[in-house]
């Protein structure tokens, strides 16, 4: 599956937030990632985010897309993180 992962911290939790999220998809943008990945290491990636986020304050939605046969990304201003792997 492909998704694309958003997520809203709190500032001591984003350093940790995104090394966990970088092990499994590419940085796209500020709190942005995306990329393929595989319902096991979905399900350990969402376990290891639950360890470190605070479920009161912070947010993580995921954008799960089964495929990307009809998606297009249209970027205005300058392109950050990974390009290569979206479509």
């Amino acid at each position: 599956m492909f998704i694309i992962l958003v997520y809203d911290v709190g500032e001591k939790r984003v350093a940790k937030v995104l090394k966990i999220c970088r092990k499994y998809l590419t940085w796209v943008q500020n709190s942005v990632l995306e990329g393929e990945i595989s319902a096991a290491n979905f399900k350990k990636l969402k376990l290891e985010l639950k360890r470190v986020i605070d479920e009161d304050e912070d947010s993580v939605i995921f954008y799960i897309l089964r495929t990307t046969k009809y998606s297009e990304r249209q970027t205005m201003g300058i392109k950050k993180g990974g390009d290569d792997l979206f479509i």
